[in-house]
């Protein structure tokens, strides 16, 4: 008998338990969806299908645990690069109605295989939770999800009428309904956070200083072999298919006099953004076309060597200095500014132009034959015409990338943000 007795106080107190959180169910829901992407990127139209798993009953109070599985979301991973793994995170809203009302925030964690290009999107389950305040019948509605990738977001919501997915039915607790108002957890935002960026100097340029003239006569150093130039904040603006973006970095141009030309070395002084995703070593390749102004005119292109190791997420991109030789096609005074920078990486290319002309030096030159005047990238005039200096020598030091500013990083919410060229010619 007393074995018989004990059984049954263990069934009613399980039965008692199931009153208080019912066991989970899950649903599924299908619904047509409008993506958007970063701007430049065809928005798409496809279909989500989701399960949502929530306990069945509940007690006022209480506060339920809430899984949104994708079985198929309604993107692809655009047909620009391969996702490496664990950079795509996922989060979205679930609306709550009848009993209660409230919009509960989800997220998912960075986690996912690698992805192809062209390949369907796989996201990872998002979690969230909900406090019960009133007895009733609980509906949850899956709404509007992001699809961030590499630090850039992909918009989903539905365009149609979405079903419930899932049902809750919450008795009164002790208290009975509370007052209070519905809460749902809210965790933190899924957008990485935005690398500072020096504020740029006052608008316009200080007038170059004397002190970098080698000499009052044109073409005449007076001995002089090496010429030190400043450092100019340079503001750049970066356009790609998936918008703009913005940033400053102080920059310094030296040169050294060699026969009738000079050896350039293009110096960036200071970081302005971190990788949000691993780079492997030797994919990341930097070039300029340094800016001529004064007497002469046209660009100078100077490059750098790939980078020798990888670059872990989270990591300040390095760039090395960039070299190339400066042929001058006039006599006179002539002036050396950043120009457009240039970053091929992972098969992309991000190009950002300065917002402004920052003069760095000013040499006294003497016209050489083939020489810049005029002369703007890869044409004849330019001053590649001496040939490039040995990109494999000099020092690296602690230069840091400007051009990745998620660029390359630039990276896509489905790929590399690849920045379309824009020559600035004089």
């Amino acid at each position: 008998m007393a074995a018989v007795t004990a059984a049954a106080l263990a069934v009613g107190t399980a039965a008692l338990l199931g009153l208080a959180t019912g066991p989970a169910q899950a649903a599924e829901v299908s619904y047509a969806t409008h993506c958007v992407p970063p701007a430049g990127i065809p928005p798409v139209d496809g279909t989500t299908k989701v399960d949502i798993t929530v306990p069945a009953t509940a007690k006022v109070g209480e506060t339920v645990d809430i899984v949104w599985k994708f079985t198929r979301p309604a993107s692809r991973n655009p047909d620009i690069i391969d996702l490496p793994a664990d950079s795509v995170q996922p989060s979205g809203t679930l609306r709550a109605a009848g009993a209660q009302t409230t919009d509960i925030a989800l997220r998912g964690p960075r986690k996912n295989p690698p992805i192809p290009k062209g390949a369907q999107m796989v996201l990872s389950d998002m979690r969230g939770t909900l406090e019960l305040t009133a007895a009733g019948r609980v509906t949850l509605t899956p709404d509007a999800y992001v699809v961030n990738a590499m630090g850039t977001n992909t918009t989903c919501s539905p365009t149609e009428p979405v079903a419930p997915a899932a049902t809750i039915t919450v008795t009164a607790g002790d208290g009975g309904p509370t007052s209070q108002s519905p809460t749902a957890s809210q965790p933190p935002s899924s957008s990485p956070p935005s690398s500072s960026s020096p504020s740029a100097p006052p608008s316009g340029s200080p007038p170059p200083s004397p002190s970098s003239r080698p000499s009052p006569s044109p073409g005449d150093t007076g001995g002089q072999t090496d010429f030190t130039g400043k450092v100019v904040d340079v503001p750049y603006t970066c356009q790609s298919p998936l918008g703009e973006k913005k940033a400053t970095s102080p920059v310094q141009i030296d040169a050294r006099k060699s026969g009738g030309g000079y050896d350039l070395t293009v110096r960036f002084r200071k970081s302005v953004m971190n990788s949000p995703a691993d780079i492997p070593a030797n994919s990341v390749e930097p070039s300029m076309e340094v800016a001529l102004g004064g007497a002469d005119s046209g660009t100078v292109h100077v490059e750098g060597p790939a980078n020798a190791r990888p670059v872990k997420s989270g990591e300040p991109i390095e760039i090395p200095d960039l070299k190339g030789t400066y042929r001058p096609g006039a006599t006179g005074v002539s002036t050396l500014s950043p120009g457009v920078l240039t970053i091929n990486a992972l098969g992309t290319t991000t190009t950002c132009a300065p917002d402004r002309t920052a003069v760095s030096l000013t040499l006294d030159t003497t016209e050489q034959a083939s020489g810049a005047s005029g002369g703007s990238g890869s044409s004849g005039g330019t001053s590649t015409g001496g040939g490039l200096a040995d990109t494999g020598s000099g020092d690296h030091g602690a230069l840091k990338a400007l051009g990745l500013v998620a660029g390359t990083t630039v990276l896509l919410g489905a790929a590399v943000f690849t920045y379309m060229p824009r020559r600035r010619a004089r």
